[in-house]
This record gives C-alpha cells, structure tokens and sequence, in this order.
C-alpha cells in the first residue's frame, strides 16, 4: 500500500476550524476550553539596562530577548547571562472600566556570546496561567525590577494602574 499516494493524503487532510469570538460559548465542540491570549502580554523587565518593553513575540518564544537563542533548563550552565524578567500581564474589565488583573514575573538568562540561555519553560507557561486567572506573582523579582514594572505600567495605562487591585500596587510597591 502506497502511502504517499494523493489519494491517500487527501483522505487524511485535516484543517484548523477557524471560530469566531468566544470559543466557549456553549457549543461544546472543537476549540471548547480554548485559552484566550487576547487579553495577555508579555513585558520584559531589563534591570541591567533599566528599561521595560512589550514584545508579543514572547507569546510563542519568539521574542527579541530569544532569537537565536538555545535555551537550557540549568541555570549553571550560563553563569554569564543576563537578567531578565518576562512579565505576563493580564487586562480585565470590571464595573466597565480596565485594570490589570494578572501580574506573574518569570526569571530568564541570556548570554548572547554563546548564544545559550536559561528559563525554565514549565514556570513560564504555569505563570502565563496564573495572569490569565488574575494571580499577582512578583515575590521573587528583585526591586529594581518591580519598580521597573511598576513604572511602566503607571505609564502605559495610569487609569489602569488606579483600576487595579490594591494587591498589586502593595506587591510592586519598593
């Protein structure tokens, strides 16, 4: 049996089913239970440089931070890295007015001399999750890096910043 075939590749084509809006809307069929990125960015945080910046490329690990970039899940073994901190931010909307709902910093390395680095990929995707149900994790980012992303969330949005929870402004508080 020629597997190769055309009949036989048409036979096993399958496609995305493209859906609309809310993929959650009561149907229950493909796509039910999707999560939605729509409302998440990523924010890296620079202390070195002392800046933050949004990088949607980081949504599928591809942002400038990591391009070209192979990527270790041992932190001894890019003792030279620099230090960044990719910071899933989550909008909400709540009494019609936006805030930032879901704050998780996640800890990443980079050594662009020897083009390695070091973040762990479970932490990133648990700590995108936990934005996405509105968790503020920045306990284990160093001050200079809270006040980092303190000030540019002031300064992207400050109706959001006065919006948002009391708990973030206290967790980013240095």
């Amino acid at each position: 049996m020629d597997l190769l075939n055309n009949d036989n590749l048409k036979k096993k084509k399958t496609g995305f089913n493209i859906l609309s809006n809310d993929s959650t809307d009561g149907h229950g069929g493909y796509g039910a239970g999707v999560m939605n990125l729509d409302n998440v960015s990523p924010v890296f945080i620079d202390p070195t440089e002392g800046e933050a910046f949004v990088d949607m490329g980081a949504l599928h690990a591809r942002s400038i931070v990591e391009k070209r970039i192979k990527f270790l899940p041992d932190k001894e073994k890019v003792p030279n890295g620099k230090l960044y901190w990719l910071v899933w931010v989550t909008i909400k909307i709540k009494d019609g007015k936006p805030f930032y709902a879901g704050v998780a910093g996640c800890e990443m390395t980079v050594d662009i001399e020897i083009r390695r680095g070091y973040k762990s990929l479970p932490e990133h995707v648990n700590k995108m999750d936990k934005s996405l149900k509105g968790h503020i994790l920045v306990d284990e980012m160093d001050d200079t890096s809270k006040a980092l992303l303190a000030k540019f969330l002031k300064e992207h949005n400050e109706q959001m910043w006065e919006n948002s929870d009391k708990t973030l402004h206290e967790a980013l508080a240095v």
